[in-house]
């Protein structure tokens, strides 16, 4: 009886042994894949949904081109700019603080894009955007998230 029982767990122990796989074993044509998450925050640790993206699309035959940054004042908080370019008109929208101000496109000179409405006027040079309404003045940067 002691000698079945000792025979018996060796059986076990052996193929509990040989049936143990490491991940680097095993079917070579299966993809491992990275099952972790990016997640921005901002400067107070909450969790940031805004992200840099552009696309194009195609709307009755005419491009549309909308490219999305996340900016950043000078007082840290984080603004998402929205450049949109249609046949029609090329905006700006602005959105910091659950308000989104819209800006259609004026003029273009020396390198500098101006959008204005009413007494709002943003000023796009390379990754720079100053923003001004009334008597208040912001400057943006491009953040590179």
């Amino acid at each position: 009886m002691k000698k079945s029982i000792i025979v018996l767990n060796a059986i076990l122990a052996i193929t509990v042994i040989s049936c143990k796989k490491s991940s680097e074993s095993g079917n070579k044509s299966i993809l491992k894949t990275d099952s972790s998450e990016t997640l921005i925050t901002d400067t107070n640790g909450k969790v940031d949904s805004m992200t840099e993206s552009s696309s194009t699309i195609e709307v009755n035959g005419k491009r549309v081109e909308k490219t999305d940054f996340v900016y950043k004042a000078t007082d840290g908080a984080l603004v998402k700019v929205v450049f949109k370019n249609d046949p029609n008109e090329s905006t700006v929208a602005i959105t910091s603080n659950k308000k989104t101000f819209t800006l259609p496109k004026t003029e273009t000179k020396d390198g500098e894009t101006i959008y204005k409405k009413e007494d709002m006027t943003a000023r796009v040079k390379g990754d720079s955007l100053h923003l001004e309404q009334g008597n208040n003045v912001i400057e943006l940067k491009r953040t590179k998230i």
